[in-house]
């Protein structure tokens, strides 16, 4: 066991501490005889989320701790304050406050809805340091006391907000409170963050992650060590801890690394697909090549007045160096044309330097369905032209 200073008396304040990590810090706490405060909002079985604020003070009772359930949405100033109270009036203060709750949605602007966007900044940013605000009163009457973020090392490399920018700004508003109030504070409560060196396995991570995912992570068992704005397994390397694998679901197997550390998001996914697991938030591939740029440059110069014009849906049946199907809709439904060639040849009918006629005539181009159609799309080739594609 990793040597720690007993939590026996002490009282910890623990947001969405019904489930995952904030339960194992709860449980580990409560194991040394602590006071535990299970601020979240479930109170009746999630039916894809196992666990409620009750069922996890029970856990707390058994195993050697003392708990009170609040129920609590922590963007709720009034609740939250409310909360607070209970619990100085039954323990007599707050020592400890793990800000833990959080929401996540790993999508990317266009696809993510406001509603979602204020959800994750209303929970990881402004719950999180609204919680704080009205802790630290009692924190600062108290000894030794702490507050400890699940927020991440604070990594700019824009890999870790190309495809969820909204999340990444919520989460990493929390490892701004970090530093803020640690700086704020410094000398009077001990601020810090903790984050995860690989997926733990959660309810959260396997709805994220899928059937599969479970072999790829560790248990809330490596939570074990608190107090610095490190990584897990870091600080637990540093006091002296080689084996890794006690905290594995599935011993010996590849691991999956977490979220804003050093391998990119396309490298995660790709890990999670090559041991079974069935990634819920793949990032979209990136945009490269003559016909991806030609279709970039299609959509630059499409309207109103050209969808009602030209009215028609083009297939492209590409082969050569960059073979596939493509589809082009000015209409909707199944396509009205289909046009098949070498894909440098379609570079080249859009860039104006081969007419669609031509193509035709000389054998380059195949076309099946409506020939007016095509026509028509041979005017938005020479418009495409003029633009200077």
């Amino acid at each position: 066991m990793l040597p720690r200073s007993s939590l026996a008396g002490r009282t910890l304040f623990i947001t969405g501490g019904s489930r995952g990590i904030g339960k194992a810090i709860a449980l580990k706490a409560a194991r040394d005889g602590a006071n535990i405060i299970i601020a979240a909002k479930t109170a009746v079985p999630h039916p894809k989320l196992p666990g409620t604020i009750y069922s996890a003070a029970e856990e707390v009772e058994a195993a050697g701790g003392k708990a009170l359930a609040c129920i609590v949405d922590i963007r709720d100033e009034q609740q939250i304050g409310e909360a607070v109270q209970k619990a100085v009036d039954k323990f007599g203060g707050i020592d400890i406050l793990v800000n833990n709750a959080s929401a996540i949605s790993l999508t990317g602007t266009l696809e993510t809805p406001m509603k979602k966007v204020d959800l994750m900044l209303g929970i990881n940013l402004r719950g999180t340091y609204l919680t704080s605000k009205m802790v630290l009163p009692h924190l600062l009457k108290g000894h030794n006391p702490h507050i400890l973020n699940l927020s991440p090392p604070l990594n700019l490399n824009p890999v870790w907000f190309k495809n969820h920018t909204a999340y990444t700004m919520a989460k990493y508003g929390m490892s701004m409170c970090v530093l803020g109030m640690a700086e704020e504070f410094r000398g009077q409560i001990a601020v810090n963050a903790l984050w995860p060196k690989t997926a733990i396995q959660t309810a959260a991570m396997d709805m994220l992650g899928g059937d599969g995912i479970g072999k790829q992570c560790r248990t809330t068992d490596i939570i074990d060590y608190t107090g610095h704005f490190l990584v897990d397994e870091d600080v637990l390397k540093e006091q002296g801890v080689q084996n890794f694998d006690q905290y594995a679901v599935q011993p010996g197997h590849p691991l999956l690394p977490d979220f804003f550390l050093d391998d990119a998001p396309e490298t995660l996914v790709k890990k999670m697909e090559e041991h079974g697991a069935t990634p819920a938030f793949k990032p979209p591939p990136p945009s490269s090549g003559p016909i991806e740029s030609t279709f970039d440059a299609i959509r630059g110069v499409i309207n109103e007045d050209v969808v009602k014009t030209t009215q028609g849906i083009y297939q492209f049946d590409l082969s050569g160096d960059h073979k596939g199907v493509w589809f082009l809709d000015l209409k909707s439904g199944a396509a009205d044309v289909i046009m098949a060639m070498d894909s440098s040849d379609f570079s080249k009918m859009f860039a104006g330097e081969l007419k669609p006629t031509m193509a035709f005539m000389s054998g380059k181009l195949r076309i099946k369905g409506d020939m007016t159609l095509a026509l028509k799309l041979e005017k938005l080739m020479t418009r495409m032209s003029k633009a200077k594609l």
